[in-house]
């Protein structure tokens, strides 16, 4: 099922994460794809938000590859900006699924292959602080 919405702030953004954070369940993976600065580690953000983690602690985790986050879920936040082929592989993404933990892919692109079953979320700049966000679930 596609959906698109249009995100006018970051603000719009957190909450359309969030609503979808409701949706999720353990072992879910949601990966992330855009240009650089569209705003995906906000929708992740608004992800931790909706699993009863603090927001305040999502930072970009681009130089430490994955972050964790506690909440009603674990999320953990994986960034593959910096990454090649097969050393996306060796982050163990299987793994973390595991127990009650959810899983958000920024840069997904990258990945070698396709994770079936994963909702696929594309954030495009439309100009401003407008961005569409398409949300693609099995």
């Amino acid at each position: 099922m596609r959906t698109s919405v249009l995100s006018h702030s970051e603000a719009e953004t957190v909450s359309i994460a969030h609503a979808l954070a409701a949706a999720l369940a353990p072992g879910s993976v949601v990966l992330l794809c855009g240009d650089l600065g569209v705003g995906k580690t906000v929708f992740v953000r608004g992800l931790v938000r909706g699993l009863e983690g603090d927001p305040g602690e999502v930072t970009s985790p681009t130089f430490t590859l994955v972050q964790s986050y506690p909440g009603r879920l674990t999320l953990h936040h994986v960034d593959l900006y910096r990454l090649e082929g097969r050393e996306a592989d060796d982050l163990g993404l299987e793994e973390m699924t595991a127990g009650h933990a959810i899983v958000a892919i920024e840069w997904a692109e990258k990945l070698l292959r396709p994770i079936v079953g994963a909702v696929q979320v594309a954030i495009t700049d439309r100009g401003g602080d407008e961005r569409e966000i398409t949300v693609d679930r099995p």
